[in-house]
């Protein structure tokens, strides 16, 4: 079997989707009689944002595959948490997901810690996974990293402390009123440990 290399690029894929999600997200909204200037920020900012995580995490990915390909990089992949910890990689990581509170918030209305912990600690997981699948079958040049999960769930538990803690100012949650996609059932604002 002859070797094949193949590199799907960044912004042939994140360009497309970003202006689909726009156009989905006005058209839901639409469809739904709740667009407003503000939500669809929200919705446009939110997709956006989606697509530069998966950007960030997974593109540009050079794949290779067949005989000559060679065996897959298995020091790619750490199972291991704070064995080999890069830690630019680790800060950077807990930054990317600091947002992930505030949009599960205002896009679809969930507000408990535990839900975004688990929810940030399951797609990062998931990233992960697929990272670590294309290391093994497509000689992808990711890092499948325990850490990096960590780090992801860390940022996401951040970000729901200072959002929740940003949204005891009046002015605050009268924005976020203005901008969620999701109409407000329950008014009572989760309490905040202290």
């Amino acid at each position: 079997m002859p070797f094949h290399q193949l590199t799907v690029p960044a912004l042939p894929i994140v360009l497309p989707l970003g202006l689909l999600l726009m156009v989905v997200s006005a058209l839901l909204l639409r469809r739904s009689g709740r667009l407003t200037g503000a939500r669809l920020a929200t919705a446009w900012l939110a997709g956006w944002y989606l697509v530069a995580v998966i950007g960030a995490t997974l593109l540009p990915m050079p794949l290779a595959w067949g005989a000559g390909a060679g065996p897959a990089e298995l020091y790619r992949i750490d199972p291991t948490p704070f064995t080999d910890l890069r830690v630019d990689d680790f800060i950077l990581n807990i930054l990317m997901t600091v947002p992930v509170a505030a949009v599960l918030y205002l896009v679809f209305g969930v507000r408990g810690r535990g839900r975004v912990v688990l929810v940030a600690a399951a797609l990062s997981a998931a990233i992960e996974v697929i990272q670590g699948i294309l290391v093994l079958t497509l000689h992808g040049n990711r890092w499948a990293d325990v850490n990096d999960v960590v780090a992801n769930t860390s940022g996401a538990w951040l970000g729901h402390l200072l959002f929740w803690r940003a949204m005891g100012s009046a002015a605050v949650r009268r924005l976020a009123d203005r901008c969620r996609l999701t109409p407000e059932t329950d008014q009572a604002t989760p309490r905040v440990r202290k």
